[in-house]
């Protein structure tokens, strides 16, 4: 095995690395294992924790130490990861880090990136972290959900699936709100699948996420500074560029810092039809929310308010329960009506799909043409 990895490292395919390391008169089952090992590997994991990232129901596993567990949808479940002790945790979490192309030791010891294949990492180590190393790794779908499936499995229920449609026509400028893990990017990725082909999307994001089905989506993707402080593209500057590409739909994967800022700018300067997203525990909470964001970019809650007001022509919020399952729980509209930014429910809906309309409902639908 050490002849193997040794190959792999320098370039081998695990298939030409095994067949080159074998011993003589090796068997089958241990050519297979080797083989299996070296795949992992490649992807800076053992086998254990790659066969639970293989499984297709799986969306997160979390490692605390040597404990682990996994959610399919229906809540955390402990499982075996093939993790020993804390020495075997801290190799997994560096190993996973380099395979990022991310520093993760006692100088750096917050690791994020994305995994071959799409695999979303978080890794703390310790004394950071207070309970041994700490792995969280989160799987982006390789289906795309399209709105249809959505409304299927209950996620746009009633006449939500509806309204989503005539938001991307008449190029709204939409807000999704939720809890992480609540389904945001994937009804983003839904959403924008429904755009036009002949129109060109820039999604900016932290992490490569957004996945619609369209022929014409790029991605401009953050970059961190390197150990010595240089080299790093903020998203803010990320919403810059993009403006200069000649974007028909500008789309912010997570609005998390100053970069509102720039994106409300934006989207009260012709650039309609944007979407992004953010996190919040319900509609009407968005506009705190809004202004904590904007006061990280030095933004008075009148200046957010009047910008937020005027660019963002609905929100829609994401809710999961504690069965796992996901769907648009309220539908909302941004106004200042009464002085401070609020956000007014025009559609709410339960888990059931039982779908009801409020006050703010008929500005909405006039909006995009209902």
């Amino acid at each position: 095995m050490p002849n193997a990895l040794m190959l792999l490292a320098r370039g081998a395919p695990p298939a030409r690395a095994t067949a080159d390391a074998s011993r003589p008169g090796c068997g089958a089952r241990e050519a297979a294992g080797t083989l299996e090992m070296l795949r992992a590997r490649q992807k800076g994991m053992d086998p254990a924790l790659s066969d639970l990232l293989d499984d297709p129901a799986v969306t997160d596993v979390l490692i605390n130490g040597t404990h682990a567990w996994i959610d399919r949808g229906g809540g955390l479940v402990r499982v075996d990861a093939g993790i020993r002790d804390e020495a075997d945790a801290r190799h997994a979490a560096i190993r996973l880090a380099s395979a990022c192309g991310a520093r993760l030791d006692d100088a750096s010891p917050i690791a994020d990136g994305t995994l071959p294949g799409g695999v979303r990492l978080h890794a703390v180590l310790p004394p950071v972290s207070g309970s041994g190393t700490l792995i969280s790794l989160r799987v982006l779908g390789t289906r795309r959900l399209g709105v249809a499936d959505l409304e299927a499995c209950g996620t746009l229920p009633g006449a939500v699936g509806m309204l989503l449609r005539a938001l991307v026509v008449s190029r709204a400028n939409v807000l999704v709100s939720g809890a992480t893990g609540s389904g945001k990017t994937t009804l983003l990725s839904a959403a924008l699948s429904l755009v036009p082909s002949g129109e060109r999307i820039v999604c900016i994001e932290e992490v490569a996420e957004v996945a619609p089905a369209h022929p014409h989506c790029v991605h401009l993707v953050e970059r961190k500074p390197n150990v010595e402080g240089r080299g790093g593209v903020t998203l803010s500057d990320l919403v810059r560029a993009a403006m200069r590409m000649r974007p028909d739909r500008l789309v912010l994967g997570e609005c998390r810092g100053p970069e509102v800022r720039d994106v409300l700018t934006a989207l009260n300067t012709g650039h309609d039809g944007g979407w992004a997203t953010i996190h919040a525990n319900g509609a009407r909470d968005v506009p705190a929310r809004l202004a904590a964001l904007g006061a990280l970019a030095g933004m008075g809650e009148g200046a957010v308010a009047a910008q937020a007001s005027s660019a963002l022509d609905a929100v829609l919020h994401m809710r999961r329960d504690a069965a796992g399952r996901r769907w648009v729980s309220e539908v909302g509209v941004l106004t200042r009506a009464r002085g401070p930014l609020e956000c007014a429910v025009a559609l709410s809906a339960s888990a059931d799909g039982c779908v009801t309309t409020h006050e703010a409902w008929a500005s909405l639908a006039r909006r995009v043409g209902l």
